[in-house]
């Protein structure tokens, strides 16, 4: 397998919570992703270009949306007769009979334009159970320091971890760096103010402004190398950071990352997700024009277990398919969300043959030695190749 390295019950949801502070190695592992129409309870506006969506959770699914902070849901709908799929970030602590995403608009997106000026209360959507594991690894956080650097959306999961941390431990410490463009695209403002005046001693919050001068000009300007070594020097201080948590952007995650292996900081101690590759955006799996398998054509082979049961579809060499889009052909509820290899919902395990995943930027090193790969980025290399989602 070739794969580039881009640099129980509602209490006992809440007791493994518990127990594994954010996560931690009793924390509960992936399970079947599944969707369930959910209603909308309330709409909030956080800035010009983004929302706060919450949605009720009945009693009888409060196990189906047990999460950890740091996780995501994906959101289904139809618009204009075409099923579109987006994974948003989970942005408060667990809440028993609700959640609550952050959807910010993108220039050109049809599913967050949508939903901030047609998504009203009362409305009904398909609701994906949470998955990611964007969270904590800690065991025990009295006396954890834990840092954060976000931007733009990127600060509704690292939020949701540093209220969970901070709320967790009486001695535990968050440091936040929080880069925007201008005072006025800083999402959560108040609530992290909130949280501020909640924990003034525990939690260090910086906000950088890339477009807007500030008093201290090391929270102007866009953030470069250079910049971030002085931040992390003079106000992160990473000899002191048990954990770091890097959101954002695919250009400044990589950028913190390469920084803080250079300076010596264990890569298993960084957590990263990203809300965007800077890629041009990838048409949806079902916009692709249907494939028609020749008797005279070569093809491959791909049997896909899904909920107990295999299905088997031939898929043309010279179609170049993705193993998820020749997958739907046969299992129209193969999990999927994001179909860019960012968000992780439609790994599965690889038990026969071979694959080229085009991108990954969301299976850790442990998922890819034990076979795991995202079936939206694989591309058979074999005759034949066997997956299976259920593992």
């Amino acid at each position: 397998m070739a794969v580039p390295q881009p640099t129980g019950t509602a209490d006992a949801v809440a007791d493994a919570f518990l127990h594994s502070a954010v996560g931690g190695p009793t924390a509960p592992g992936r399970t079947r992703a599944r969707f369930h129409p959910l209603t909308v309870t309330e709409v909030r506006p956080l800035t010009a270009d983004a929302i706060e969506v919450t949605f009720a959770v009945p009693s009888a699914l409060r196990e189906d949306y047990g999460y950890l902070p740091g996780q995501y849901v994906a959101l289904r709908t139809t618009l204009d007769g075409q099923e579109m799929r987006r994974s948003y970030s989970l942005c408060r602590p667990p809440t028993p009979g609700s959640l609550s995403i952050a959807i910010k608009r993108d220039r050109g997106g049809r599913f967050s334009t949508w939903a901030q000026t047609g998504l009203r209360p009362g409305d009904t959507l398909d609701v994906m159970s949470p998955q990611g594991t964007f969270t904590s690894s800690l065991a025990d956080l009295d006396g954890a320091h834990i840092a954060g650097i976000a931007a733009g959306s990127g600060i509704t999961p690292v939020m949701a971890l540093a209220s969970a941390v901070l709320g967790r431990s009486d001695t535990s410490r968050v440091t936040l760096v929080y880069t925007n463009r201008s005072s006025t695209d800083v999402m959560f403002l108040e609530d992290l103010a909130d949280l501020k005046d909640r924990y003034p001693t525990r939690l260090a919050l910086h906000h950088v402004l890339s477009r807007e001068q500030r008093s201290a000009p090391l929270l102007s300007g866009r953030i470069d190398a250079e910049k971030l070594r002085t931040i992390l020097d003079a106000l992160v201080l990473p000899e002191t950071i048990d954990e770091w948590f890097l959101c954002g952007p695919l250009d400044l995650v990589q950028l913190c990352r390469d920084t803080l292996a250079d300076i010596g900081v264990d890569r298993s101690h960084v957590r990263y997700e990203l809300f965007t590759t800077g890629d041009d955006p990838r048409p949806e799996p079902g916009d692709r024009r249907p494939v028609v398998v020749r008797d005279d054509q070569p093809v491959v082979t791909v049997e896909v277990t899904l909920d107990g049961h295999s299905a088997t579809v031939q898929s043309p060499v010279d179609a170049h398919e993705s193993i998820l889009t020749a997958a739907l052909r046969v299992r129209p509820d193969a999990p999927f969300a994001c179909a860019g290899g960012v968000c992780g919902t439609c790994r599965a395990r690889l038990l026969t043959g071979s694959v080229h995943m085009t991108e990954n930027y969301a299976l850790e090193p442990d998922e890819l030695e034990r076979g795991y790969i995202l079936t939206c980025q694989s591309h058979p290399t074999s005759d034949r190749v066997a997956v299976d989602y259920d593992v």
